[in-house]
Formats: structure tokens, sequence, C-alpha cells
């Protein structure tokens, strides 16, 4: 295997993405938090402070998802009100001359997604939202129809669930080789559209980590599967492999274990997320109810088989002004 930081350089030149986020994220140790989740080592992967506005994971794959892209370039894109992946996609796609236009449909209303929802639509060029999941279609179409009389429109897939993002994904994986003295036992990580996921399982294989990565299911079983994510890990190595950038043999079982914590479904709060919030809370880190709180509640049930050592990963940042997790 390739040395990690020469890997990176590498990817970054073969692929010439636009540079959005401040990297390497921190690694921070929470051994508070680990020992009151029984755990012996607790590392937090910061993926919300990628940029100062609208961080998290997504900026990631938005860096490969703009590369090239000419200015003045519309982003249409499609999520939920509370989408973090549409947040990021309004306010990054303006830093690179480009505007975006979020096709969105509800979800459960919290204080969180109502943010990311007021801050989207303060950011995007235009929104377009469905009353129901079941209208989503005719709202795809009229925003994609509305967008042709802004500028030349670039089609970007919920999440941001593309080979080129899972390659951003992949790096930060490779990041950790520098920030931790020996390989963790598992990353723990919220599973929406996969292609974070994707980008660990890919980056754990090729540094050839016993690592498990356990990916809690918070969006429907259709889209948070270990099927999906195996497939863009897969789509993500040949498209590595078309730019000059060979990695290792994929014949290795992926190292994914899928554990469902959905609850009753997308941005449904559960009992398991708030206890976990509340706990992340008195040690400093804030966790919203859809994503980050559903995937730590999987370690207060008590550690799954072998773990003591993790790396959480920390998906997302409340937009600038929001109203804190417990306020």
């Amino acid at each position: 295997m390739t040395e990690p930081a020469l890997l990176s350089h590498k990817i970054r030149g073969a692929l010439a993405p636009c540079r959005l986020g401040a990297w390497p994220t921190p690694l921070e140790p929470a051994p508070g938090l680990a020992q009151a989740l029984g755990l012996g080592e607790l590392c937090v992967k910061r993926e919300d402070r990628s940029a100062a506005r609208a961080g998290g994971n997504k900026v990631r794959g938005l860096e490969f998802l703009f590369a090239g892209v000419p200015s003045g370039t519309v982003f249409v894109t499609v999520g939920a009100t509370g989408s973090t992946h549409c947040l990021a996609t309004a306010v990054h796609a303006p830093r690179i001359g480009c505007r975006a236009v979020l096709v969105q449909f509800p979800q459960p209303e919290t204080r969180e997604s109502r943010a990311v929802a007021e801050a989207s639509a303060a950011e995007a060029a235009l929104v377009v939202r469905a009353r129901a999941r079941a209208t989503l279609p005719a709202a795809l179409w009229a925003g994609w129809r509305s967008a042709r009389a802004l500028g030349r429109r670039r089609w970007i897939p919920g999440g941001g669930a593309d080979p080129r993002a899972v390659v951003g994904h992949f790096l930060a994986g490779l990041e950790l080789a520098a920030q931790v003295a020996r390989p963790p036992d598992a990353i723990v990580l919220p599973l929406g559209t996969g292609g974070t996921a994707a980008g660990l399982v890919l980056a754990i294989i090729e540094l050839g980590w016993p690592t498990r990565v356990i990916a809690v299911r918070v969006a429907p079983l259709l889209v948070a599967n270990a099927w999906r994510v195996r497939a863009l890990a897969r789509a993500a190595a040949r498209l590595l492999r078309r730019h000059g950038v060979a990695l290792g043999p994929l014949r290795r079982a992926p190292p994914l274990v899928v554990v469902d914590g959905a609850g009753r479904g997308y941005g449904h709060p559960t009992p398991a997320g708030a206890r976990a919030r509340a706990l992340a809370a008195r040690y400093g880190l804030s966790l919203d109810p859809t994503y980050g709180a559903k995937a730590l509640a999987l370690l207060l049930g008590g550690v799954p088989g072998g773990v003591q050592r993790a790396v959480f990963w920390h998906t997302f940042a409340l937009p600038r002004g929001a109203v804190e997790p417990g306020a």
C-alpha cells in the first residue's frame, strides 16, 4: 500500500477537487464520555468542524462534486427539509461562483431540522418543496425545469451519494492513519445515503486495518443498506483506477456492520437518541437528533462485541446561530 499521505496527495492531483474545507479535521480524545459509555478509549472525528459555515461530512464530497464545474452552474439536488447535504450544497456552491436549487420533502420538525431548513432556504437560489413523499417526483421535475432559467444545470444525487464524493470520504479515512497510534476496534457513524460509510470502508481495506465500520441506519432501508455502501465503495475504486490511482485488491470482505437505529423513521427522534444527546452534552459534544444522536445511541446499550477502542464520526454542525441541543 502507498503511504497514506502520498496516496491522498496523488488522488488530489488526479481528480483536482476544489478547496472548501480545512483538512485534516481534528481527532479529539473523549475520555469522560468513553468512561460513561463503558469504552476503554473513544475519540471523536470532528467532521463538524470541516468549514466555518455549514461544516460537516458533506463538505468532503462537494469538493469533488464541484471539481472542474464552470462558474454559473446551477446544482440541483434533493433531500429532506432538514438535509445537511442540501444545506452544504446551498452554502458552498456560491463559493465557486455557482448556485443551488433544492428539491425537498417533509420530515418531522425539530429545532435542528427547522434551523437547517431556514438556513437552506436563505442560501439556495430556489427551493421547491413537495407536500409529501408521494409528490416528490413532480417536485423534482418542477425544480429541474425551473433551474434551466438560472444557468447550466448539474445534477447531484440525494445526500451526495456519488462515487466522486465517496473519494472525499476515503481521504477522511486515510487521515486517521496519522492521527491514531494504532487502529481502533471500530468506527461508529450514522448511515444515510451511504457515501461516508463507503469511503471509510474503502480506507480501512486500503490501510489493512482490522477495524470495523459500524454504520447506524438512520434513513429508509431502500437507501441505507450494506449493499449500497459496498456498491459505492467499488464504484469509487473504479473511478480512481480510471484516473491512474490503483488501490489494493478489494477481495477482502468489507469490514462493514449495519445496525438499525432509525426508530420510527428518518428524522424522528428516538428515546435512545435523546439519552445519547444528553450524555454527550455533559461532555461538551452537541449532537443532532437525526444523525449523530442515533449513531451514538448504539453505544448506550452496551459495547458491541470486542469493541473497546472506538472512533465516533461526528458528521454535522448546526447552522451558526441555531439553538444548541438542550438549550
